[in-house]
């Protein structure tokens, strides 16, 4: 995935109707959070090789195995066919957030570093508000 040119507020308004607002929402409270840091939406194929656009929230550059430098996000938020997706990169204790904290986020889908969930009515907002202040700390060293 690669850094866009695309204007992240521009990209959520040409969202379609029924999930511009929630895109919104969730785009405002992870901004709070990660206020004065990068956010930047990133196009192109992902894990698994689909093609996506994830909103990526505080930026930094880490080494891959072949030595080449790869730009990322603490925080990812994406809307996928039926859900709305967020990758989490900070890790706590060895455990990535998205486990140790996504249970307590309501109806969600929990993998390693992502957490998935239908609707903005399935996620407690005051928990994502936790989580994101958690990812920006756990992350300081790397901003």
């Amino acid at each position: 995935m690669e850094r866009s040119t695309t204007d992240v507020s521009d990209y959520l308004a040409s969202l379609p109707d029924e999930t511009r607002t929630s895109m919104q929402q969730l785009d405002a409270v992870i901004s709070a959070g990660m206020a004065g840091l990068d956010r930047v939406l990133f196009t192109g194929t992902f894990w698994g090789g689909s093609d996506q656009e994830i909103i990526g929230y505080g930026t930094y550059s880490s080494p891959r195995s072949d030595g080449t430098e790869v730009e990322w996000f603490v925080i990812g938020l994406a809307r996928q066919k039926a859900y709305y997706s967020l990758y989490v990169s900070a890790v706590e204790d060895g455990t990535y957030l998205s486990k140790s904290m996504g249970p307590e986020l309501g109806k969600v889908k929990v993998g390693s570093s992502s957490i998935s969930f239908r609707s903005l009515d399935d996620i407690d907002l005051d928990v994502l508000e936790r989580l994101v202040d958690l990812a920006r700390e756990l992350s300081a060293d790397l901003l």
